[in-house]
């Protein structure tokens, strides 16, 4: 698979709550820029290196704008502090996608969305299809304060204000949402849709646990261990590529990006942790041990893609079209 890049300027940065910046791209040129569904992100290829994934925020019928919003993390790996500090109005940028693995369910019959801090962004653009759409759907919006929540003037006006409902616990979750109760029934054709901090997601995927396979989504904008499935250890394998017949060897304490790289393979990559999808590539044969956050069960069944930045064989050899 290949990943669309494109330099975009940045038209203009907002303060959106404390701690917390969007920005807008746009073609230098004014050109359209190609269309994307609720739910996408951008790879954003910042100044100094780093590669950071963040969701669209504006409405996917747009196409003169990508919005996407920025909570600055101190402690994180550094991409929230370029933003903030170092990225402003006029810079180019390089960005790849949209990319999408957090897409609205189109059989649903109710959306029940449930955001955590800086997890709103994917909401923002699904709340602005569903509107649209005139569908049936409610936000639950969890955060430590109202200083704290990003987009909240917009929220509180229609035409989503009859269907959100904004939880802030000032820091204790016991004095916010109760996800169990709220997860606790289930109606036919309901889907659910989670993004957030890491207890938020665990929450909901506990009190969901009784739901019908393929209602419940995530979105992680990090390595959850608990949410990924038992897998096995890192053994050595083989790697065949369909189009040329190599065969290259995979170490255990190597990943298969790394072999496929040493050896002239430039595979797309942005988080290389399994959570954005950008370097999916096609498995001709072989088992996979998936190891991402990005596929869901039934597309690991089919064994037929993985992601090549930490998923593995289960031994033997995997044949890639590459």
């Amino acid at each position: 698979m290949t990943e669309s890049k494109r330099t975009l300027r940045v038209s203009a940065v907002r303060d959106e709550a404390q701690d917390i910046k969007s920005f807008e791209f746009a073609a230098a040129d004014g050109s359209p820029l190609p269309a994307f569904t609720a739910g996408a992100h951008l790879d954003v290829h910042l100044p100094g290196g780093l590669v950071r994934q963040y969701s669209l925020a504006n409405a996917p019928g747009e196409t003169h704008r990508y919005l996407v919003a920025v909570l600055r993390e101190e402690k994180g790996r550094g991409g929230s502090c370029e933003m903030h500090d170092k990225v402003g109005v006029g810079d180019l940028i390089e960005i790849g996608g949209p990319l999408n693995n957090f897409p609205l369910a189109e059989t649903a019959a109710h959306h029940l969305l449930i955001a955590g801090g800086i997890g709103i962004t994917p909401m923002m653009a699904m709340l602005r299809q569903l509107s649209a759409d005139g569908a049936d759907y409610s936000l639950h919006y969890c955060s430590r304060s109202p200083e704290k929540t990003a987009f909240m003037a917009e929220l509180q006006r229609p035409p989503f204000a009859d269907h959100v409902t904004f939880h802030h616990d000032q820091g204790d979750p016991s004095k916010g949402l109760d996800v169990a109760e709220l997860l606790r029934s289930h109606r036919e054709g309901q889907h659910v849709y989670c993004c957030g901090p890491a207890g938020l997601m665990a929450a909901v995927r506990a009190a969901s646990a009784h739901w019908p396979k393929g209602t419940v989504h995530f979105e992680y904008f990090s390595v959850d261990e608990t949410a990924l499935a038992p897998h096995g250890p890192d053994g050595a394998f083989e790697v065949e590529i369909e189009s040329s017949g190599e065969v290259y060897q995979v170490p255990a304490d190597k990943t298969l990006m790394e072999v496929l790289r040493e050896n002239g393979h430039d595979v797309p990559s942005a988080c290389e942790e399994g959570i954005c999808g950008t370097c999916l590539t096609e498995v001709v044969e072989g088992e996979i041990d998936h190891r991402d956050l990005v596929l869901d069960d039934d597309e690991k069944a089919a064994g037929d893609i993985m992601t090549v930045c930490c998923s593995r064989a289960k031994g033997g050899r995997l044949k890639l079209r590459l």
